[in-house]
Parts: C-alpha cells; sequence; structure tokens
C-alpha cells in the first residue's frame, strides 16, 4: 500500500470514532492490529474533546513482540494517535517475547507514555507469571467476556492480585443467539430494557469494564443507558446460569490459533 493512501479500515475507525464522540464516548479502544490508530487520532482532533476529557487505549502486537521493537511501536502508535500518551497500553497476546514487550511497557509507564499498563488474552496462567515475575504488575487484563463467558477462574485470580477485569466482546458479537436470549430478554422487560442492555448492566455489576462496540450511533446511545436500573439478585442468578465457561471465538491454548495469529502480524503490520 502506497504511503499516501489512507487504509480504508482507518477511514472507518475516524467515522465511527467521531460518531462515537459525538454520542458522548470519552472512551476509545484501538490497536496496533486493528490497523485503524491514524482514523482514531484523526476522529480525536476533529472532535474538539480536550485530551483530558478522553481515555485512549491501544495494544501492541505480537509482531513488535520484545523490549526494543515494542518500545519503537509504541512511539509508532502514539505519533498514529496524536498524542503524547495513552490512558490504558496492553500487551495484545500472551505470545512472542512478551517479556521483553512488557519491559517496554513498564518504560513506558515510568516515562508517562502510559498512564496505565496491562495485558489482553493472559489466560491466568500467563497473568500470574507476570505478576509474580515482573517488576510492575499488570493492571488491567482485557478478555473475552460475556453472559456465555463470564471468565470466573481468571476473575478470582484478577482480584487476587489487584488486577482489573476489563470484556471485550462483551455482546459476544452476537453468537449464541445474545441479542435475543430468552433469559436476556425476560430480565430486560422487567426492567423496561433490551438483552443487549441487560448483559451490559450484568457485567458492569459484576465489576466487569466493558468496551461495546458499535458503528451505529442508535446502538451507541443504547448502550449508554444501562445506569438508570439495577440487577436484583434473581436476576443476576438468572444470568449466572447462562454461563458456558468457554470462549466463543478461539482458543489461546489451540496451536492453530496461535499459529494463525501469527500469520495475520505478518500479513497486516
Amino acid at each position: 500500500m502506497a504511503k499516501s493512501r489512507v487504509p480504508s479500515s482507518s477511514l472507518r475507525s475516524s467515522s465511527a470514532t467521531g460518531i462515537a464522540l459525538e454520542t458522548g464516548y470519552r472512551h476509545i479502544d484501538t490497536a496496533q492490529a486493528y490497523y485503524n490508530e491514524e482514523g482514531v487520532g484523526r476522529a480525536v482532533a476533529k472532535s474538539g474533546v480536550a485530551r483530558d476529557e478522553l481515555f485512549l487505549t491501544t495494544k501492541v502486537w505480537i509482531y513488535h513482540a520484545g523490549e526494543k521493537n515494542a518500545a519503537a511501536s509504541i512511539d509508532g502508535s502514539l505519533h498514529k494517535l496524536g498524542c503524547d500518551y495513552v490512558d490504558l497500553l496492553l500487551v495484545h497476546q500472551p505470545f512472542g517475547d512478551y517479556y521483553g514487550t512488557w519491559r517496554a511497557l513498564e518504560a513506558a509507564y515510568r516515562s508517562s507514555k502510559a498512564r496505565t499498563i496491562g495485558v489482553s488474552n493472559f489466560y491466568p496462567d500467563r497473568l500470574v507469571d507476570l505478576c509474580r515475575f515482573s517488576e510492575i504488575k499488570p493492571m488491567v487484563d482485557q478478555v473475552e467476556t460475556h453472559v456465555f463467558q463470564q471468565q470466573r477462574a481468571a476473575r478470582e485470580v484478577m482480584d487476587r492480585y489487584g488486577v482489573a477485569h476489563e470484556s471485550w466482546g462483551p455482546f459476544a458479537e452476537g453468537r449464541n443467539g445474545l441479542f435475543a436470549n430468552p433469559v436476556l430478554a425476560a430480565v430486560g422487560a422487567k426492567h423496561g430494557k433490551t438483552a443487549a442492555q441487560t448483559a451490559l448492566r450484568f457485567l458492569i455489576q459484576s465489576g466487569v469494564a466493558v468496551i461495546p462496540k458499535s458503528s451505529r450511533k442508535e446502538r451507541m446511545a443504547e448502550n449508554f443507558e444501562v445506569f438508570d436500573f439495577e440487577l436484583d439478585a434473581e436476576d443476576l442468578d438468572a444470568i449466572r446460569a447462562l454461563n458456558q465457561g468457554e470462549s466463543l471465538f478461539f482458543s489461546h491454548y489451540d496451536p492453530e490459533s496461535v499459529e494463525s495469529m501469527a500469520d495475520f502480524g505478518h500479513r497486516v503490520l
């Protein structure tokens, strides 16, 4: 791709981010592997929203693993985002030289290039590894979390080490018929809410930070309307029973999944 061209994914991201900021969103989650940091940066600059009102997250991909490579990629991400720091910087996957990558994140934290550092997709064993053998413990673990995969075992480990639990895919990207799930629909109807709002509220009440994904303004607005009701004990028990305890996307213990992620890094970065 010629350097003068803007990737279509970046253009789409700029538009979606702009709509989100207009709607009132202030937490923007991006990553090197999403190939849209430039688009997010343009949307933020165009929005006129003050930097200190935003919470920006980006992630270092496995293609940039290792202390030196990761450090250079962090500077590259900041340049693309058009800012001096990010609020949350994550190691995107627990593969490659993630020890070296983590040291680069520690350095970014000490130099104020990142206000918070953490990991993404780290299963409990890998999270304990970093917590026990690093100078600075991960502050956040962003993992697949939704009503069908509630990450109970992982959460116990996070709580033990004081790591905040953040969800990617809080709607499971619609899998398992989440938006029409009869349990979520029934609980939602009780409170005058949709199944999607009920799913978000469940995670929030469970102490999970959520980053719902949508490109439609009306859906973005709907996702905000989850702070004016509270699920009771009966509601919570009904939704907890939906837990299947396994990924609806991929397993990080599966060799083919790891190979696919490694190949993806070389294709797009």
